[in-house]
């Protein structure tokens, strides 16, 4: 007959704790390749299809574009705008002159922030800054893809440290 010692409880939770810890460094060494190229090629082709739409003139924000910057010609605004766009997704993508593309980039997403000023009744409900209507949301939500941009250009140019190793 065998007897369990009062230490296999502990035992077996110190091994379950070792593998989850073993298993959270493999999966965030993971994120650490490959987190960053995901979401360069995700923003490139965002900016890619959203550009592609406008220089077609089949995008569902055409006329919010126009009506924001009522003094420029819509007919060569909109795509203006999307080759603009097409080739900030295709720099990116491309890692062509990447710095100037991401800070072109923010710029160009700073400015959709236009909207909420020139025309606040498409974008807020009842005037209400904090009650947005689906354009605000449309907005505002390029504050995560600024922060996208940001995080792309901080990382311009690192590259993992190498082990040194010593014998």
């Amino acid at each position: 007959m065998t007897t369990l010692s009062g230490s296999y409880p502990f035992q077996l939770r110190a091994n379950v704790q070792a593998r989850l810890v073993a298993g959270e460094r493999y999966l965030v060494e993971l994120l650490q390749r490959f987190s960053i190229p995901v979401l360069r090629v995700a923003m490139s082709l965002v900016f890619f299809w959203f550009g592609a739409l406008k220089v077609a003139d089949v995008t569902p924000v055409g006329d919010l574009v126009a009506d924001t910057l009522p003094f420029l010609d819509r007919h060569w605004l909109v795509p203006g705008m999307g080759v603009l766009e097409v080739l900030l997704g295709v720099g990116l993508l491309a890692r062509w002159r990447f710095r100037i593309i991401l800070l072109t980039m923010i710029g160009h997403l700073s400015g959709t922030f236009l909207v909420l000023l020139v025309l606040p009744n498409l974008a807020f409900q009842q005037g209400n800054p904090l009650l947005l209507t689906t354009t605000g949301e449309f907005v505002v939500k390029n504050l995560v893809l600024i922060a996208a941009a940001m995080v792309l250009l901080a990382w311009t140019g690192r590259r993992p440290a190498r082990a040194t190793g010593s014998a």
